[in-house]
Parts: structure tokens; sequence; C-alpha cells
């Protein structure tokens, strides 16, 4: 595969400066993160802000206070934000249309999943949260992306959701530009804590061929992800470019004895893309190879 390989920097999500204190999280930090990411071979940064409770309007405007600085020097950048707070689906996606116009990228969950950590008993809690997207919720995430020519950033933690996003796309209704991210769950939960149980398939060959069987005869690209784990620590990242698949890496999902910086992980993805012999994709690239709409 000569394919540029598209790397996506996840950099803070749920993690605090107790578990690494490389994380960015106000947004001067994001922006000074973002960039470097980019200069590293990023093409695409995710981040999460700081006042998580925050309502749409409040929650667009903290973004953007981290996202102006790097798209004055870097507007080829491809930025996305995560899922706000709400009782309904409406007001957990407020945040996104007044920010649609710094976007290119947008968010596709669907399905639902566990999320939490382990015990010191080794069992799933007490730390928990149920991320509930209901058939209804996915069509108004897909018809949201469509209504602001946004490409989807289709999340698969679990194979429910890439038979739900499948669905979607044979019947044509999903929107164009779309990336299908395969998240394995590592050894650690998404919200911290020891080793125990987590969601999804584990990052192991089985597992990442499991999906592509899934994607075998389907035309769209997709990425592989260890949510609580290292994911070039595991087989699965050179497995995946080989096959074709691009890289996500950063200090959301990444969990280990290490307290690396997101610039050094985005480093090591672009070295292990080169190792490959695949090069790795600017921002332009990364959008002509999704076909992003915008």
């Amino acid at each position: 595969m000569t394919t540029p390989v598209i790397i996506e920097a996840a950099i803070n999500g749920v993690t605090g400066k107790d578990r690494n204190p490389h994380v960015p999280c106000t947004p001067a930090e994001i922006a000074e993160d973002a960039l470097r990411c980019l200069a590293a071979g990023a093409a695409i940064v995710h981040n999460h802000v700081d006042e998580v409770a925050a309502d749409g309007a409040r929650a667009a405007a903290r973004y953007l206070e981290g996202w102006r600085p790097i798209l004055a020097a870097r507007p080829d950048a491809i930025l996305y934000p995560t899922v706000g707070l709400g009782g309904t689906i409406e007001e957990r996606y407020a945040h996104v249309p007044p920010l649609a116009d710094f976007m290119r990228m947008g968010l596709v969950d669907p399905g639902s999943v566990n999320l939490g950590a382990a015990g010191e008993d080794g069992l799933p809690g007490p730390a928990e949260f149920v991320y509930v997207n209901s058939y209804g919720d996915v069509r108004y995430e897909v018809a949201l992306c469509a209504r602001h020519r946004l490409g989807p950033s289709v999340a698969i933690f679990e194979p429910g959701f890439l038979r739900t996003a499948l669905a979607y796309h044979r019947a044509g209704r999903l929107p164009a530009g779309a990336l299908v991210k395969l998240y394995l769950g590592g050894d650690h939960g998404y919200l911290g804590g020891g080793p125990g149980a987590t969601f999804g398939l584990p990052p192991t060959r089985v597992s990442l061929e499991a999906y592509l069987a899934m994607l075998d005869g389907v035309a769209l690209p997709w990425s592989v992800a260890v949510v609580g784990g290292d994911l070039l620590a595991s087989d699965v990242a050179r497995l995946a470019l080989e096959r074709g698949g691009h890289l996500r890496v950063g200090l959301e999902d990444y969990a280990g004895p290490r307290t690396p910086t997101n610039e050094e992980l985005v480093r090591a993805a672009a070295a292990l893309a080169r190792e490959t012999g695949r090069p790795v994709a600017s921002c332009v690239e990364a959008a002509r190879i999704l076909s992003l709409p915008r």
C-alpha cells in the first residue's frame, strides 16, 4: 500500500494532568499542542474542552478559543470536537452548528456502550458511564453532518456500531467524507484506573481481522485506535498499515507505564508508517483521501 497514512491526534479526552502532566487542557495549551502535532505529521486533531458541563453556545466559544490560533497558523488543519452533555440529542450537539464553519469533520457515534474503569477487585466499576446513542440519536447525528457538509468521524466502540454505520452506507445515507474509526479496548478503562475489563474487542490481529471482514467490499477509509492502551506497542498498528488503514493516537486513548506527549506519539506513528513503506498524509492529502465535502 502506498496510500498516504492519515494520522489523527486525540489530544486530551477525559485524561487529566494527574494521569499525564503533558495533557493539554486550557485553550492555549490545546492550540500549542495541536500545532506541534500537526508539525509532527498529524492531519486531524480531536479535542475536548475543559468546561464539560457548558451549554452549546459556551462550549462552542471555548472550542474556538483554542481553534482560532490553530487555524490562523494552519488553515488546512482538520479539527473536530467531542459530544457535549445534555438530556437530549439536540442539547448534546448544540455546539456543532456554531462551530460548523471552522470544521470539516463531524461526529457520528452509531451505538451505545458501557465505559468506565475497573475497581480494586478487577471488576468493571465503580467509575462508570453508559454512553447512549439510540437509533433516533444516530439519525440526528447523520443528518447534522449532512446539513453542515461535515465528513463523519464514525466511532466504532463495538461491532454493533459498525453494523449500524454500514446500514447507512449501503442505503446511501452516510454523508461524504466518512472515516470509520475502529476503537479496540485496551487493558485500562476509558475513565482511567488500573488494569481491568473494558469495552470492545481487544487489540489483537484476530479482532482487527474480524472488523476488516465486516468491511470487506466496502469502499470506506478506516483507522484504528487502542483506547485504554498503547496502539503503537501492539501488533495492530503495523497490521493496520499493511492492510491500508490509518492511525489514531494521542493522550485521550493512551494508557501505559510512560507519560509521553502527544507530539511523541504522532512522531512514533509517522515513523512506523514510513517503516511500512507508506508516506504520511498532509492535511490537504487527508481531505482528498476522505473526500471531505468542505
